[in-house]
């Protein structure tokens, strides 16, 4: 992530998006097919933290609807990711409705996601967002946690974007986030108690700087 609290990895391909977009509103199909291949990564990957294996099905019903009211977006290309993520989310939700379950979470104990390992660093966890592994660990967070990390991260938005989709204050959403990689570095890192040096001592001085453990 940049300085800033930026997605790095989206920037540079808005510019291309935003004229996708505008194309694909004058009818040019192929156009929208460039849209689609710019943004449905960061989607599937969204999706995946909301409704696992279902990402798929949910991802092709929020395309449907995002090709029938393309008329009606007005914005950049970084709008256009936050409205698509805005109606894949809603279709998520109706997704989990229907199924009357919580998002899927994984065995980890929580104890997991909260203890504290040395080394662990945000950017070992952004790093590590395009591995199936760390999606799961994803979707073990918090919900508003994990929702924060998959739209700032994973889509590519910024702080007011991400608090748009969500319905929050960009600031409720950037602690999220913040709180969120926290927790996914440390569950990420190597467990000092599985190396040849002996028993690892996990409490000793790798508690948070509150000394709450709370991510």
């Amino acid at each position: 992530m940049s300085q800033g609290g930026q997605p790095r990895s989206r920037r540079p391909r808005d510019g291309e998006l935003g004229a996708a977009v505008a194309r694909a509103q004058d009818g040019d199909e192929s156009a929208f097919a460039v849209a689609y291949r710019i943004v449905q990564p960061g989607l599937i990957g969204y999706l995946r933290g909301l409704v696992g294996e279902d990402a798929e099905d949910v991802a092709a019903d929020a395309w449907l609807e995002i090709a029938r009211d393309l008329g009606r977006f007005t914005g950049d290309g970084a709008g256009f990711r936050g409205w698509t993520a805005t109606i894949a989310r809603h279709r998520a939700l109706d997704h989990l409705r229907r199924r009357r379950t919580r998002p899927p979470t994984t065995a980890l104990d929580q104890d997991a996601l909260d203890r504290a390992a040395p080394h662990s660093t945000h950017e070992q966890a952004l790093e590590s967002l395009s591995t199936a592994r760390a999606l799961e660990l994803v979707r073990s967070l918090p919900r508003d946690q994990a929702e924060a990390v998959l739209l700032r991260v994973v889509v590519g938005l910024d702080g007011p974007a991400a608090a748009r989709v969500l319905g929050k204050r960009p600031g409720a959403v950037r602690t999220a986030a913040h709180r969120g990689l926290k927790r996914l570095a440390r569950a990420l890192a190597p467990d000092p108690g599985a190396t040849d040096e002996g028993p690892g001592t996990p409490g000793d001085g790798t508690r948070d700087e509150d000394g709450t453990g709370h991510g």
